[in-house]
């Protein structure tokens, strides 16, 4: 059974405000213990998302003094966003051709959730036969070379 967004997503999601300093992203990343922001204009809507990422490159990579960041000036923008009823697979597929780690679910521009790579280590663990996966690996190790890898040999 393929799951959808909506099965795996988190649905508390930390935000920040565009105007907030980076000291205060790096504060409530740590004491809420995510690896990410989603940035909210003043009339609540999802503008961008600020990571753990962005801080060390945009504020400790620059000798910068956190205080004097602004989120909008580091967060990333615009967020690649996912309809809640998309496969895992379709999500997997967005992140990988968007070179992201996060995607925020949205349903008619109303933020739901985030996946994150963590949600797929969750997805993974309650979907994947290990022993199948383990098994398709010591087949695919075990075969014959092909004739043009023997060549080489």
């Amino acid at each position: 059974m393929v799951k959808s967004v909506s099965d795996v997503m988190t649905t508390k999601i930390e935000t920040i405000g565009v105007e907030d300093e980076a000291q205060s992203a790096a504060k409530k990343m740590r004491s809420k213990n995510v690896s990410s922001l989603v940035v909210v204009d003043n009339n609540e809507q999802a503008v961008g998302i600020v990571t753990e990422r962005d801080l060390v490159r945009e504020v400790c990579a620059q000798d910068g003094n956190s205080s004097q960041y602004v989120i909008r000036h580091i967060m990333s923008s615009p967020i690649v966003t996912i309809d809640p009823n998309s496969s895992v697979e379709t999500a997997a597929n967005i992140m990988m051709q968007n070179k992201v780690r996060h995607l925020v679910v949205v349903d008619e521009k109303k933020t739901l959730g985030i996946i994150t790579s963590s949600n797929f280590i969750v997805y993974l663990n309650q979907n994947v036969d290990l022993d199948d996966v383990n098994a398709r690996i010591l087949a695919a190790l075990s075969e014959e070379p092909s004739e043009s890898e023997s060549a080489r040999s």
